[in-house]
């Protein structure tokens, strides 16, 4: 063990009072601490400060954030939220292009997309089921087969809209079905129809889509918001794009990344307030066709094409205002469902890994641990 020392220069701000916070409950900077692992440690003296706890045996119920002293260990410990991303349940069929929507992990919907390989013998499909974070069970299908379609809303109250029926590209669909829980409803179709859109909301009264392709090679801009029995034209995107990520809220939303032709792989993020689009922070990794999850202000990115072209299991979070990285899906692909609307309980499903399309599915938690602290 190396030696901890009690520095108080490095708490004394440029004001040249003691810091009131470190200094005087004798926290010790990260910088006087002289070691190449905190674990093991023989002892640790009062001198380092009444700021962390010395215990026999790690706490029961630790609050997130605390840090103390394990004397039977002999280590420095802190309880965090760890995130990663775990295997679940696959779907019954191997897809991508399709969508989804749901509040969590245990709660969600997929519907549409294409099967594997392409062609007559693998339509686009109306298939729908729901997740309850174990298994996909079938449901009532779609009305309308298609693939490249939007999903908004929950696994009881969802929307699905627009997207692709089959070739030729003027089969671009302005088509809206609604979801009660049970079965899918023709209603009100889109005022200009798009496929490799994304949209968000939170039912199927309440929904937003913005951008998309029409036909199918031509990026728009224009957004529409639906209010239960209608589309209305609201105010466009600032940058006309397809194949983006998009969660949120009707009135709070993001659209992230996407594809305005070749070789954009966009890193542009725009928020939505309920009546104007502003871009914020960018990605870190320009992409399109990734699975979009969270609020507004606290969102995930996952998956994706980026530039090669390649394929990408990067996983990003955004806190509002920039993005950071987290840990990869274990399966690298693109064009797949996405469902959460917390950064703590995600899901992402189907898609494409290079090789096929994939019935893979990987749920992404953000769980409590206690770990020992380490020096870098």
């Amino acid at each position: 063990m190396g030696t901890i020392k009690q520095n108080r220069a490095n708490n004394i701000l440029t004001s040249g009072k003691l810091d009131a916070t470190d200094g005087l409950n004798n926290n010790v900077p990260a910088t006087n601490i002289a070691n190449a692992s905190l674990s093991n440690v023989t002892s640790y003296p009062p001198s380092a400060g009444a700021g962390v706890s010395s215990v026999a045996s790690d706490p029961p119920s630790p609050n997130e954030g605390q840090v103390w002293y394990n004397t039977t260990s002999g280590a420095l410990k802190q309880y965090i939220g760890v995130s990663a991303w775990s295997s679940g349940g696959n779907l019954p069929t191997a897809l991508y292009e399709n969508a989804g929507a749901g509040a969590s992990i245990n709660a969600s919907l997929n519907f549409g997309g294409q099967g594997n390989p392409p062609g007559p013998a693998h339509p686009h499909s109306a298939d729908t089921q729901t997740y309850d974070g174990t298994s996909w069970t079938e449901v009532n299908n779609l009305n309308n087969s298609r693939r490249l379609l939007a999903g908004a809303g929950t696994q009881t109250s969802a929307l699905a809209f627009g997207g692709y029926t089959v070739p030729p590209a003027s089969n671009t669909q302005a088509l809206t079905e609604s979801w009660d829980g049970t079965s899918w409803t023709e209603v009100n179709d889109l005022n200009t129809k798009r496929n490799y859109t994304q949209g968000f909301g939170t039912s199927n009264t309440a929904a937003l889509l913005g951008g998309g392709a029409n036909p199918a090679t031509t990026s728009v801009g224009n957004s529409e918001s639906w209010d239960g029995t209608n589309w209305t034209e609201v105010n466009d995107l600032n940058t006309a794009r397809m194949r983006f990520g998009a969660t949120g809220s009707q009135t709070a939303g993001l659209i992230m990344g996407g594809y305005g032709g070749p070789p954009d792989y966009y890193t542009i993020t725009e928020s939505w307030d309920g009546t104007n689009w502003t871009e914020v922070g960018d990605l870190n990794t320009g992409r399109n066709t990734a699975g979009g999850s969270g609020i507004s202000t606290s969102a995930l990115l996952s998956g994706g094409s980026i530039t090669g072209p390649s394929y990408t299991g990067a996983t990003e979070e955004f806190n509002g205002s920039s993005w950071s990285e987290l840990n990869d899906l274990n399966t690298s692909r693109y064009n797949t469902g996405s469902s959460g609307d917390t950064t703590t309980s995600s899901l992402i499903f189907g898609g494409y890994d290079g090789a096929a399309r994939t019935q893979a599915t990987e749920e992404f938690t953000n769980a409590l641990t206690t770990q020992t602290i380490t020096a870098s």
